[in-house]
């Protein structure tokens, strides 16, 4: 059961997320709990640390004062109050040793960050015991064996680590009738270093912690990661451009993928990758409202499975979700007709930039590509370097906007999607069906991104076609 920021902002959604895991308890489920930090403590941290680094100062007084009051307000035992006020000590001494040398490194940055999910962790810790008389524990996750390999920052989970984790859980959880509180988002290499998973790593950690339980051997239990959030699940699309947005009641592992790399901010878009190797399902859940069912992920087979025992048919449109502020790139040149090694040429030049590409479509002598816009754009070099070979043409300020649907369907979805397009006037520039069985993504201009979305939407999910029957005869007529 992993837990985000917003679920424990405060001492009164901590006893709520306690009181949550005891009736889950109660109902004979065995968890590891797995934490964010408080709220918005990371970000606080981090402006902390450039504070220091850009004016001397260490001010964490807003930090420090969630956390005590919280202890407060909680009235948890002084053991908890004293690692807490401990690590908020070594938070601020580190903090001192920045303001003094003026350096703040990715691998100083990793360790400052560290101390929320250490002191969330202890406090969620310390209420299931005293207000709930649960055996629970605080626990680092290198504690239980996670490693990491890679960059301070964007570090990547060592999958040789699993059975080490493995055997940890067993001891905790089946051996010593233990409820583990991990903290999420951080591990430790292997030089012992503190380091990060990236933003929204702790839904990596669970769904990491999930995947060791195919390394337990005595597997008599149904195993499945639940991710706490603050929305009902998985959603048609994101409620903040469309307020009619519904809830996903199920997706397959590559779905949730897509939908994260494309958007969604609900999942980390790599989380899902343990629990597909693993096949272990993964739930997501509302805290502010556990009854909901939430939107279960899975293979292909559980999906099926849940779909029929609900009597509920696949859908047409999963969800759809957009990315804004990209660069479409043209290029195009009838000089390298028939010509080996157009496309590596091309792609070249962006790896040499460092820049990463997203949605492709190509030709034998053409390739439009789309850049997110804070992945960086071409050098003027890079572009010198197309342009020797090719016309290219850079169009800012466009949109992706990604369907998550049945692609052995997409005539029919397509036909509906343009027609609703074209009726509203509304020109897409380019179309990708590539290798995702589950994703078509078109390209549009920004401003015209909103209005395409919420179109859609209402065309398949509140069976409102805004379709003008004049252009529908013309786009029959051709």
């Amino acid at each position: 059961m992993k837990f985000g920021g917003s679920s424990v902002a405060n001492a009164e959604r901590i006893e709520h997320v306690a009181k949550l895991i005891a009736d889950r308890m109660d109902e004979g489920i065995v968890p590891t709990i797995v934490l964010s930090a408080m709220g918005k403590t990371t970000n606080e941290i981090e402006a902390a640390g450039r504070q220091a680094l850009a004016e001397g100062r260490v001010r964490i007084d807003h930090l420090r004062a969630l956390h005590l009051e919280t202890l407060d307000a909680l009235a948890l035992p002084a053991s908890c109050g004293y690692e807490v006020r401990a690590l908020l000590r070594e938070l601020e001494s580190l903090l001192d040793g920045v303001s003094m040398v003026r350096e703040l490194t990715p691998r100083t940055k990793d360790l400052l960050v560290s101390y929320g999910e250490r002191m969330s962790s202890r406090i969620l810790a310390a209420q299931l015991v005293e207000a709930h008389g649960i055996k629970a524990v605080p626990c680092e996750s290198w504690k239980l064996g996670l490693r990491t390999t890679g960059a301070f920052g964007e570090a990547t989970v060592d999958e040789g680590c699993y059975p080490d984790m493995a055997k940890s859980l067993r001891s905790m959880v089946r051996d010593r009738d233990e409820v583990p509180v991990v903290t999420g988002y951080i591990g430790t290499d292997a030089e012992g270093r503190v380091t990060t998973l990236g933003r929204g790593g702790s839904d990596l950690t669970a769904t990491v912690l999930g995947a060791c339980f195919r390394h337990e051997p005595e597997r008599d239990f149904y195993a499945e990661v639940q991710v706490w959030k603050d929305v009902d699940g998985m959603m048609s699309a994101d409620p903040r451009v469309i307020p009619e947005a519904v809830p996903v009641p199920y997706v397959t592992y590559e779905e949730a993928a897509e939908l994260a790399y494309f958007g969604a901010q609900v999942l980390h878009p790599i989380s899902m990758l343990p629990a597909s190797k693993a096949c272990v399902p993964v739930r997501v859940k509302n805290s502010y409202n556990p009854a909901h069912e939430g939107t279960l992920i899975g293979d292909e087979a559980t999906i099926a499975a849940a779909r029929r025992k609900a009597g509920a048919e696949a859908p047409l449109l999963t969800a759809l979700t957009s990315k804004r502020s990209v660069t479409l790139v043209d290029v195009s040149s009838t000089r390298m007709l028939g010509q080996a090694g157009f496309l590596k040429r091309i792609f070249d030049v962006f790896e040499a930039d460092g820049v990463s590409v997203d949605v492709v479509a190509t030709s034998e002598v053409s390739v439009s590509l789309t850049l997110e816009r804070k992945g960086g754009d071409l050098s003027r070099d890079g572009r010198a370097q197309l342009e020797e070979i090719a016309y290219v043409d850079v169009k800012r300020d466009r949109a992706i906007v990604s369907f998550i649907a049945d692609v052995t369907r997409s005539t029919e979805l397509l036909a509906k999607v343009f027609m609703v397009l074209f009726s509203n006037g509304i020109a897409v520039e380019m179309l990708s069906q590539g290798a995702s069985k589950v994703n078509i993504s078109l390209v549009l201009l920004d401003a015209d991104a909103d209005r395409a979305l919420k179109l859609i939407h209402d065309c398949f999910f509140m069976d409102k076609c805004n379709i003008d029957k004049a252009a529908a005869e013309q786009v029959k007529a051709r």
